[in-house]
């Protein structure tokens, strides 16, 4: 009789377990997933609906509809935003992936004091953006800035970079690229490392040389980790904003204005919060556009990665 007691209090006695402990994980997780779904839920979905009226934050919003949208596709300082920030991606994106394969064979060699060498090319990357750009103003200041003054010393003509719209978004790149290229460094670091040294062995057993190696055996298992860099580079890109803001400000003559740089004007300097909640909704489909672009495309080359 007692064996049947306790049969039949096993399996009421596991759901009361069960609930019990996933009560108990909601108790630790509930308070972070409220303030994370308060920080980026909320304000999202807010977001659309003042895409669809005329608001400057003070005065009652006027419903416009469908009509910030339209008026974003004829907008002419958008569609140079766009362009700027589209030749910042084709410039940038390729540049971080190809140096951080490069830096990163570099940094898995057996050498001396590898650990400090590494530790040197992922310190721009945690260091504050907004730090980094202050500092590359005076860099590339063309009157007193260390890049001027080594130019005059090789004998080349000095140049005004950050106050030339001809050169000013390619310093961008530049300054980006020093700040984001030790993120790839790192991920295309550990990849390295988690490749079979058997297919390597095999290879060179087989006679492939260092190049053929390279081309046939490591290029391929880094296939699926490029996909990653690329699609989290190119949203980098898209979004930057802390160098231009503490660089340019969008200048010289609206050379570097980015899209992300437009939409802070247009919400924060000329108050119209409608219509910038607009071009960053328009800006939000466009990454998840690319992104997905990116993720179908390599998945027909085989690539599996998402």
């Amino acid at each position: 009789m007692a064996g049947v007691t306790f049969a039949l209090a096993r399996p009421l006695a596991a759901p009361r377990a069960r609930r019990r402990l996933d009560l108990t994980g909601w108790a630790f997780a509930g308070p972070a997933t409220l303030v994370v779904v308060g920080l980026s839920l909320f304000p999202a979905v807010w977001a659309f609906f003042i895409s669809r009226a005329k608001w400057n934050g003070v005065a009652p919003g006027v419903p416009v509809g469908w009509g910030n949208y339209q008026r974003l596709v004829q907008d002419p300082d958008l569609l140079a935003a766009a362009r700027h920030t589209l030749l910042l991606t084709v410039l940038f994106v390729p540049a971080s992936i190809i140096l951080g394969i490069v830096v990163a064979i570099a940094l898995n060699q057996k050498i001396r004091l590898i650990g400090f060498y590494r530790t040197c090319i992922f310190v721009p990357y945690v260091a504050s953006a907004a730090a980094t750009g202050i500092l590359a103003t005076f860099v590339f200041n063309p009157q007193f800035g260390a890049a001027d003054e080594v130019l005059r010393r090789l004998g080349v003509p000095a140049q005004q970079f950050l106050e030339s719209p001809s050169q000013a978004l390619f310093v961008i790149v530049l300054i980006a690229l020093w700040g984001e290229v030790g993120f790839t460094t790192v991920v295309y670091l550990a990849a390295l490392q988690d490749i079979p040294r058997e297919l390597v062995e095999a290879a060179t057993m087989d006679g492939a040389g260092r190049w053929r190696v390279f081309r046939h055996v490591t290029l391929p298992e880094l296939r699926p980790v490029t996909v990653f860099a690329a699609v989290w580079q190119t949203i980098t890109a898209v979004q930057l904003f802390d160098l231009i803001y503490t660089t340019t400000r969008g200048g010289p003559l609206n050379s570097t204005q980015t899209i992300v740089y437009y939409i802070y004007e247009l919400a924060f300097q000329t108050q119209r919060l409608g219509y910038g909640a607009a071009a960053a909704y328009l800006l939000f489909v466009v990454t998840l556009l690319l992104t997905l672009g990116i993720i179908w495309y390599s998945r027909r080359r085989g690539s599996e990665v998402f």
